[in-house]
């Protein structure tokens, strides 16, 4: 038999009661020291902070001017936002803070040039140039910052913030000679106009810079699509039978594998309003091994199981529907950077649906491939 030491359950159970308790009450603070302690457990940030924003969390974007290296919590408006589902616990909610998101969330920032940002920054940057002038971080470095949206506290957008910065000069701002550093600090740059980037782009360089988006998910962006093709959204599964027909898709999130499941899959995707759970039988992931392990964007054609408020889909079919994701970027395969192309009219995302050529953008969905998470596996 399997024995289980009293002393680990008491303490695993305390853990698992305080845990609830500062969820319940604090979901601010649960999430903020969540995110903190990763890598551990079972979601990624991106989850974590999606939960807290379903939970009524303002939840606000890296930014030079206020971010540190870890997330922090800031005074919120006080307009709270809680998903219907999570209503009935709006009266036990006593947490009323913002979360920001911090540099340790941007790929590629060295903790370093993190640190270094917090110390130097005093009252706060006015400009790029300010900040490489006091912090002397590296070409390379501001650029990770602009592409990761960090200077809308200066009113940049990802494009203008990339401008900037490659009009500066090549040596470290610290490296300047202080007689010259002086005058260049108030060099006013030309004025370009640059296009805008359409959102569908924002969304897909929030996913490559810091594994998530507080603007859109990028699933949304396929709704039309995928309610023409009869996939439902993964919040619908609430109010369907049981043993009912169904097709769902997400971006996957999760795939377990346990040892006592004698090979049964467990996947959890996720949509624009949900997570679906998904059963894969043995001979199902035989069949469809290639979709199960290498789509970042999965759709699933099975059937309904409830038992109560536990939902779950037994899959039939899986079809790998990542190409579909290529249209969030408009670079064919290209995406070094976001000014790359700037001057180009950019079509929006839903022209490039309704000529249905997605399919066709194979480089297009290599990119997405790395850009979007690939799920965590656990077994």
């Amino acid at each position: 038999e399997y024995g289980f030491p009293e002393s680990h359950a008491a303490s695993f159970a305390l853990l698992v009661y305080v845990s609830c308790w500062l969820k319940c009450r604090y979901p601010d603070v649960f999430c903020v020291a969540l995110v903190n302690s990763q890598p551990m457990g079972f979601y990624a940030p991106a989850q974590i902070v999606r939960d807290a924003r379903e939970h009524g969390v303002e939840v606000r974007p890296v930014d030079v001017n206020y971010s540190y290296s870890d997330l922090t919590l800031e005074p919120s408006d006080g307009v709270k936002s809680i998903h219907a589902r999570h209503r009935a616990m709006e009266n036990s909610m006593r947490g009323n803070l913002a979360v920001r998101l911090g540099f340790r969330l941007v790929k590629g920032l060295a903790q370093k040039d993190a640190e270094r940002i917090e110390e130097r920054r005093g009252a706060g940057y006015d400009s790029v140039r300010d900040l490489w002038l006091r912090t002397g971080l590296s070409q390379a470095s501001l650029e990770i910052l602009a592409n990761a949206d960090a200077f809308g506290s200066l009113g940049l957008s990802r494009r203008d913030a990339l401008w900037a910065v490659q009009g500066l000069d090549k040596v470290k701002g610290d490296e300047q000679m202080p007689l010259f550093a002086a005058e260049r600090a108030f060099r006013k740059e030309e004025e370009v106009a640059l296009p805008t980037m359409p959102l569908g782009e924002e969304v897909a360089y929030d996913y490559k810079t810091v594994k998530m988006s507080l603007k859109r998910h990028p699933v949304s962006f396929l709704r039309g699509w995928l309610r023409s093709a009869h996939y439902a959204t993964n919040e619908d599964l609430s109010n369907m039978a049981n043993g009912r027909s169904v097709c769902v898709s997400g971006l996957v999130l999760v795939r377990q594998r346990p040892g006592t499941a004698r090979g049964v899959i467990f996947a959890t995707l996720e949509d624009e309003t949900g997570t679906a759970n998904i059963i894969i039988w043995p001979k199902i992931f035989e069949r469809f091994r290639r979709e199960v392990l290498g789509a970042r964007f999965l759709g699933v054609s099975g059937v309904l199981q409830r038992e109560g408020d536990v939902i779950h889909v037994v899959a039939r079919r899986l079809h790998n529907l990542t190409p579909k994701l290529s249209s969030l970027s408009d670079y064919h395969g290209e995406m070094d950077d976001g000014l790359s192309r700037a001057d180009e009219f950019k079509r929006p995302v839903i022209e490039d649906l309704r000529k249905g050529d997605l399919h066709q953008r194979t480089e297009g969905a290599k990119h997405m491939d790395e850009i979007l998470p690939g799920g965590r596996n656990f077994h």
